[in-house]
């Protein structure tokens, strides 16, 4: 199974973000996109956030409220080992673009309508391993559209 961008998702501040087709990616996220709290949020490395669908699949079938861009993913990935993504991985799209993941989400109780009795840490790293949003930093900008080819390459070493 070819890896694809399952969505795309962008909102003014705040979850949930919502599906668009395309999206620009420019140096501190995607065109259009913003984040309310830009102490823990946002900026040139925490970008663009990244999710798995399998793992949403997962939370939902645990009964989970949650769907791709509820708990401020930007991109929705499908068909990538979620657990294989740590930091110094990279997302290359067939489009051009390239993401460097830099760390892993701090999920905070914004997302907590997302989660049975409000337990948004259920998507913590530290907590349930290979199961965590991703952030990345922009290494190539460019277009990105819903269905596109992406792969993930291996870490290259400590992420700066």
């Amino acid at each position: 199974m070819t890896a694809t961008v399952f969505q795309i998702s962008i909102s003014k501040g705040g979850v949930p973000k919502l599906p668009i087709e395309q999206a620009e990616v420019e140096t501190n996220g995607l065109r259009g996109d913003d984040q309310h709290d830009k102490k823990h949020h946002g900026g040139p490395e925490r970008a663009v956030c990244l999710f798995a669908l399998e793992v949403i699949d997962r939370l939902r079938a645990e009964g989970h409220p949650i769907v791709p861009g509820s708990i401020g993913d930007n991109l929705t990935i499908q068909g990538i080992d979620w657990s294989t993504v740590a930091p110094g991985s990279r997302f290359v799209f067939a489009g051009g673009v390239v993401l460097e993941v830099s760390s892993y989400t701090t999920p905070c109780s914004t997302i907590r309508a997302s989660f049975l009795d409000s337990g948004f840490t259920r998507v913590k790293q530290d907590l349930h391993a290979g199961e965590s949003r991703v952030y990345a930093r922009v290494i190539q900008t460019g277009t990105l559209s819903r269905g596109e080819a992406v792969r993930l390459e291996p870490g290259r070493g400590p992420v700066a």
